[in-house]
């Protein structure tokens, strides 16, 4: 499949997803995408990605469709009035915990490319008239956001499945004021993977077959921009990653990661 089909499977994976959610004890369909074959509610799945009790009540029902590998809020330490970007936003959930921490002062942007994912994240927020965050329709290689808007981008689990990963991670230097800073969660290679799992479209959905090594993710931060890289395995996720897709052995694989950086301050700044 070239680039322009993958987008669409992946489009059209998530529409179903959002149109789908609501069950009592699954998200999606199987295989559709990242820990939505795990056990359990889709609050069961975000408790073993790190998110806490408080977090998961802190959000309106059906923001949180347990489609995450991590929590990007354990190393974005978001701070009143700080303007939040998030890609890839799906139905609200990371953007409704980033509007408690940034405050009314503060304000939260969601971007998703999936019609039915910002339908829901909107009827989310205005179920609690959620007044500091607003959710723009948006390919995260071309974000509808100014230059220099954000003090931090956030991101859970999406940046895998564009297949031009470093158009994005230029995207969100970008809209990165000087100084801003990157917080990710998502899931990189840590071992080639075999010809039959890089062929499944499934896993290529499901955030794995599209997952890049980390001294490529660290090399196409650099280039964007980017300065205090850091790219960190957790090992911990391995039990996760193993739900996705049982009986394969993707976990010997990928991996759960934290992706941190920084755009630098000054007059001056670009790729290097």
């Amino acid at each position: 499949m070239d680039d322009a089909q993958v987008k669409e499977m992946v489009r059209a994976r998530y529409g179903g997803i959002a149109e789908a959610a609501g069950g009592a004890s699954c998200c999606a369909p199987a295989s559709s995408c990242c820990g939505d074959t795990a056990p359990g509610t889709p609050a069961d799945k975000s408790r073993k990605m790190g998110y806490s009790d408080a977090e998961l009540a802190a959000v309106p029902d059906g923001a949180n469709l347990g489609l995450g590998c991590g929590n990007p809020h354990a190393i974005a330490a978001l701070k009143p009035g700080e303007v939040v970007v998030d890609l890839g936003s799906g139905a609200g959930f990371d953007c409704f915990l980033a509007a408690k921490q940034v405050g009314a002062t503060g304000r939260v942007i969601g971007v998703d490319m999936t019609h039915e994912m910002l339908k829901k994240a909107r009827e989310n927020a205005a179920r609690i008239n959620a007044a500091n965050i607003e959710f723009r329709l948006g390919e995260l290689e071309h974000l509808p956001i100014a230059d220099n808007t954000a003090d931090v981008v956030l991101s859970n689990c999406v940046i895998n499945l564009v297949p031009d990963k470093p158009q994005v991670f230029r995207e969100a230097f970008r809209v990165l004021k000087p100084g801003g800073r990157l917080a990710i969660s998502d899931v990189v290679n840590t071992a080639p993977l075999s010809p039959e799992l890089q062929a499944d479209t499934a896993l290529l959905c499901g955030c794995i077959a599209g997952a890049a090594p980390i001294e490529r993710v660290e090399t196409w931060l650099l280039q964007a921009g980017f300065i205090d890289v850091q790219v960190t395995p957790q090992p911990e996720s391995r039990e996760l990653v193993a739900t996705w897709a049982p009986g394969r052995g993707i976990e010997n694989f990928v991996a759960s990661a934290t992706v941190e950086a920084r755009k630098p301050k000054g007059d001056r700044i670009g790729p290097g």
